[in-house]
């Protein structure tokens, strides 16, 4: 998905690097078993939760962006009529405002 916001394709991009980090940390936890090291287990640890921090962080983010500028996906009257228009803030487009 392009943004045309650079900072949410920068979480964007750091959220999917967090996510596959992550994930492959579980994968060879699983495949080649936890160390015995106290002080491994600690510091795998300790970067875990400072991954975990990262990822919500960006979730954050780019949920607050995307409740700002999403529009309703359906287009049938209830679901518009439902819809406080007085209220939604789009992003401009380009960088332009749509105002003029």
């Amino acid at each position: 998905m392009a943004d045309s916001d650079s900072t949410i394709a920068w979480h964007r991009a750091r959220l999917k690097k967090h996510r596959e980090v992550l994930r492959d940390m579980e994968v060879r936890r699983f495949r080649f078993g936890e160390t015995a090291e106290p002080q491994a287990r600690a510091e795998k640890q300790r970067l875990v939760a400072d991954l975990q921090r990262k990822i919500t962080t960006s979730e954050r983010v780019i949920g607050a962006y995307e409740k700002r500028t999403r529009r309703p996906r359906t287009t049938d009257y209830r679901s518009l009529a439902s819809v406080h228009w007085g209220n939604w803030n789009s992003a401009p487009c380009n960088g332009v405002s749509a105002r003029g």
